[in-house]
């Protein structure tokens, strides 16, 4: 079986700052792989970049299993994707998504609320992912474990005063659609709320929470 490449960038998993760098959660890249199965030969589609929605260079059935990482691309080139994925692959297509309808859930909205409105549109909703698929189909939520070590908006779910480091929002792309004065604002607002006791007050209990389920989701596919 082919090795479960991971899906974002992580950090040092530090809860007071630390330097991003390249490579996986364990545990959600766990997750994929326990989704995947035994299969013995599995397609990483994140391993064939540049393709877009073109058509695989695979034939029919191909591959027991396939997997993949919803970056957010155009909606078009996802879809297009997944179903050639269903195509090369006779069992379980894989794929780690963002529910766009649970985004917007996250305390972040009370901050940067545009961030969160970008990161909602820039993903297909679930029940197309699930279309292009066909066959039967399962949606389950990934719980994100406190000491997360992807760098992407959730993993901080309990930990605010990462999001204050540029290079901690710098792999999540909603960020880099939005202007200057709405990351000011954050930044300002945030460390404000963090000063008072404000953001404790509201949100200060995810501090001990050990799971956050939020929009991170595997769907997984059987023809």
């Amino acid at each position: 079986m082919t090795t479960v490449s991971a899906a974002r960038h992580r950090t040092d998993g530090s809860p007071r700052g630390g330097t991003p760098r390249p490579g996986p959660d364990e545990r959600i890249a766990h997750a994929v792989a326990e989704a995947v199965g035994s299969a013995r030969t599995v397609l990483d589609s994140d391993s064939l970049p540049g393709l877009g929605g073109a058509r695989l260079p695979f034939g029919d059935g191909r591959f027991d299993a396939a997997m993949i990482l919803c970056h957010a691309p155009r909606a078009s080139d996802a879809l297009s994707r997944l179903r050639e994925l269903r195509r090369v692959t006779q069992g379980p297509v894989v794929v780690l998504a963002t529910d766009p309808s649970r985004v917007r859930g996250f305390w972040l909205d009370r901050y940067a609320p545009e961030v969160l409105a970008v990161e909602a549109r820039r993903h297909s909703p679930i029940a197309d992912l699930t279309a292009a698929l066909g066959g039967f189909t399962t949606v389950r939520s990934i719980p994100i474990p406190l000491d997360c070590t992807d760098t992407f908006d959730e993993a901080y779910y309990g930990r605010p005063e990462m999001l204050l480091d540029p290079a901690a929002r710098q792999p999540g792309s909603a960020w880099s659609f939005v202007d200057d004065r709405v990351r000011e604002e954050f930044d300002t607002n945030l460390r404000r709320e963090l000063r008072s006791g404000e953001w404790d007050e509201r949100f200060g209990h995810l501090r001990r929470r050990p799971v956050y389920e939020g929009s991170l989701v595997i769907v997984r596919a059987t023809p």
